[in-house]
């Protein structure tokens, strides 16, 4: 037998999928549909790392499981091209950031190819093609046609190195994810699409998938509903009555008797409003500017110190109490969450128990249970010193004190989210252009669609200024001012390049249509997708406004379908031997090229997926990638002892083949490969092995090792891919071994065991359990009045 050698076998069969049309997805077919999907990747510079080799060997498995199984499988690539990473790279190098990301994704296809991954290149998209971004502008204008885009001028977390708005999640603890700078907040005109209006949906559907307990958790506490009472309080001055209220919104309006104080967003209005009357406004104007360096995310940050400063000179009235409490301004209220101010009972709440303990600020218990003198009692109890209330427990007096507030017109009930619309305005070039115009009088008006794809223009520089770039194009002026008229102008924005991932998922059913984003016949084909896989770290944000585009197709009955992804799961993260993260700035970076130049690609498709369990965080260890190649190699060997008429081990093989299937479906990768490795262990002690058993052998390994099954298929003379051939079926009845153990019992205490063929009849067993030295020990002499047999399991012989 010639030598296994992966090198010449993965070259000779990428070179052969590349010519044919295996892995290609049927549109017509009558086949059952399995649409799979990988979150499409950015196509960096650094290229292909072992997170990406881990998702997409995962997911390529189950395809090819999936093909063998007789489904018609969907199982595209794309790129998520523009962004801030190929920009930044641009600014740097003064490669143009189309140059660039291309070529990166050239060499992105070619580490993909090599690791025999079953994609249908003839789907693959680009999201920085003037192909591909019209629809994502033809998107913007549906929701802007449908009320639910809009633009405003709101607070931003912005970058001032990257010259930049950013998303919550680009700026994480205050500091831009791209350029570790620090990122400030800062008051912008910016584009808005409206999520907010599917809120209730967005939570109510998360039951309806089959997704990771934390990941729906994620989602729920990112939308952050609440239901409680809004309600006004007064506002006075020291010297003066004030014509003002205070708008509040809690959960716990059974605690309101225990409120010591209030609290309002620094940025709230009513200081402006308030501000001749505040007699301490440079420390008060000194703290808003503070606060304004701050992103959302640090200022909510539960474990940081809550800071605060009181409004001298003005109170708030307790609607319940009629009394006044001070007035303070904390950064830890947010103005774009509920009113942007809340009233203060430090009993019975974490934030206003520190905030009063820092400010030396009364403690008033009004919900027993707890003792406060240690700590907030947050939860539910009895009221106490509060009024005409008092005695009830919280969730009657809740119900009670809303209809009062009611009755007396003071407020009523609310439901609120912390959920904020999304912003997709950015200030930099690399991006799809919004299809808006301005008129003379600096209206917005749609780009038309017959006007679209509203090209991205090339005659500006990227290096970003604050300023948009595409303010500098004369050819996008010129080009909106021949179309619209003289005076008018373009918006210079680009996309936040989440709404290009947000409906990707839709083009790949139909990736050539020019005159539709998908068409309808072919949607209803492919959508919902099946199987959807990437990292954990997009368990908010692109989950989220995946899920907003797909309900609103579904509401405007363009689709029968409300959620993206039926199924998800997330692979973990591949750590560095030295168990950091991989980084370049470490120097711990391993190129999934390197280990396949060494071991081959099977040997590093098994060995990720037998690291551990997929969801699970790893390191990666290059000396233990041994075991998969030597495990290939024996395998590939056993081709020596192949015979019709060889050694079979029936029960072992249908036992290893009810354990993969089940695993594959569960996607334990790790413990298929532990099952393969026995069946490979026991055939290894055999002097021949059957010819059929090796070939189903072979087909459950195809999934896994594609390459050298492949190979060895052909060498086994059969026509054909084996990547088309059947899924191997298992019988029930035969996974079952042929000799069971069962224990002997004399008089309810064991006192032996025996080895029994499975199908022995209840008089044979017993007469080999009374025929048995340690039996007799037991029951020679005694009358034996009963014998129980429980099949299968326990022979229990009763003695006088």
């Amino acid at each position: 037998m010639k030598k296994y050698d992966p090198k010449k076998i993965e070259l000779k069969w990428k070179e052969s999928w590349d010519n044919s049309s295996l892995y290609t997805a049927e549109d017509y077919s009558k086949k059952e549909k399995q649409y799979i999907l990988d979150m499409f990747p950015y196509p960096s510079g650094d290229g292909l790392h072992l997170g990406h080799a881990e998702n997409y060997v995962a997911t390529d498995i189950y395809s090819r499981y999936k093909r063998m199984q007789g489904f018609n499988v969907l199982h595209p690539i794309g790129w998520d091209a523009f962004g801030l990473p190929a920009e930044n790279f641009a600014i740097k190098t003064g490669v143009h950031p189309n140059k660039k990301t291309h070529e990166n994704i050239d060499n992105f296809k070619k580490q993909i190819k090599s690791l025999g991954i079953s994609y249908d290149w003839e789907r693959e998209i680009d999201t920085s093609s003037s192909e591909y971004y019209e629809w994502t502008q033809w998107w913007f204008l549906l929701l802007y046609k449908n009320g639910l885009a809009y633009k405003k001028r709101a607070k931003v977390n912005w970058c001032d190195s990257c010259k930049t708005v950013l998303a919550n999640e680009q700026s994480e603890n205050g500091i831009c994810e791209r350029c570790k700078n620090e990122v400030i907040q800062k008051d912008l005109e910016q584009w808005f699409f409206k999520i907010t209006d599917y809120a209730e949906e967005l939570i109510d559907d998360l039951d309806n998938v089959d997704w990771p307990s934390s990941t729906v958790a994620s989602q729920r506490n990112w939308i952050g509903k609440s239901e409680g009472v809004e309600f006004e309080m007064p506002i006075t001055g020291t010297d003066e009555k004030l014509d003002q209220k205070l708008l509040v919104y809690t959960t716990r309006v059974d605690t309101v008797f225990g409120m010591t104080y209030a609290v309002i967003a620094p940025e709230h209005p009513l200081v402006e409003i308030l501000k001749e009357n505040i007699k301490n406004k440079k420390a008060v104007e000194d703290y808003q500017k503070a606060s304004a360096k701050k992103t959302d995310l640090e200022r909510t940050e539960l474990a940081k110190e809550k800071t605060g400063v009181i409004l001298k000179g003005i109170t708030a009235i307790n609607p319940f109490t009629n009394k006044e409490v001070p007035l303070y301004l904390g950064d830890y209220v947010l103005a774009s969450y509920g009113t942007g101010s809340v009233m203060a009972v430090p009993a019975h709440d974490e934030r206003d128990f520190e905030f009063a303990k820092q400010y030396d600020l009364p403690i008033i218990e009004s919900v027993s249970g707890g003792d406060i003198k240690k700590e907030a009692y947050t939860r539910d109890g009895v009221l106490v010193e509060s009024g005409e209330f008092t005695g009830l427990s919280s969730i009657e007096a809740r119900e009670k004190m809303a209809f009062w507030l009611e009755k007396k017109g003071f407020g009523k009930k609310k439901i609120n989210y912390r959920l904020r619309d999304w912003l997709v305005s950015r200030q930099r070039y690399w991006g799809a252009p919004i299809p808006i115009v301005y008129d003379p009088q600096g209206n917005a008006h749609p780009v038309p669609e017959e006007h679209l794809p509203w090209i991205l223009p090339t005659d500006v520089e990227f290096k970003p200024t604050g300023v948009s770039p595409l303010a500098a194009s004369q050819e996008l002026l010129e080009r909106t001012e021949k179309i619209f008229g003289k005076g008018w102008k373009p918006e210079v924005d680009t996309m936040d390049t989440f709404v290009c991932s947000s409906w990707y998922y839709f083009r790949f059913a139909d990736p050539r249509n020019i005159d539709k984003f998908a068409s309808p016949d072919l949607i209803k084909k492919w959508l919902p997708v099946d199987m959807y896989m990437g990292g954990a770290e997009h368990t908010v944000l692109h989950l989220m406004y995946a899920r907003f585009f797909t309900k609103v197709l579904n509401k405007l009955g363009v689709i029968d379908f409300n959620e993206p992804f039926v199924k998800l799961r997330h692979q973990g993260m591949v750590l560095a031997e030295d168990g950091r993260k991989m980084s370049k700035s470490l120097g711990n970076v391993i190129n999934p090229d390197d280990i396949i130049s060494i071991y081959g690609a099977d040997s590093l498709r098994l060995h990720t997926m037998f690291m551990g369990p997929l969801e699970d965080m790893k390191p990666w260890n290059g000396e233990t990638i041994i075991g998969p190649r030597r495990l290939l190699e024996r395998i590939w060997q056993f081709q020596d002892k192949v015979s019709e008429d060889g050694e079979q081990n029936q029960t072992l093989l249908h036992q290893t083949i009810k354990k993969i299937t089940n695993d594959i479906e569960t996607f334990s990768y790790n413990t298929a490969i532990s099952a393969m490795m026995i069946l490979a262990n026991d055939m290894e002690k055999r002097k021949s092995i059957s010819l059929s058993e090796y070939k189903i052998f072979i087909k459950l390994l195809a999934p896994f090792a594609p390459f050298m099954t492949e190979e060895i298929w052909h060498e086994l003379k059969k026509h054909g891919s084996i990547h088309g051939m059947d899924w191997p079926f298992f019988d029930e009845s035969k996974t079952l071994e042929n000799t069971i153990t069962i224990a002997i019992q004399i008089n309810g205490k064991v006192r032996d065991d025996m080895k029994i063929k499975r199908d022995l009849s209840e008089e044979e067993v017993k007469e080999q359990a009374l025929d048995r030295e340690v039996v007799k020990k037991w029951t020679d002499g005694k009358e034996i009045k009963k014998v129980i047999y429980v099949k299968g399991k326990i022979l229990n012989i009763v003695v006088a």
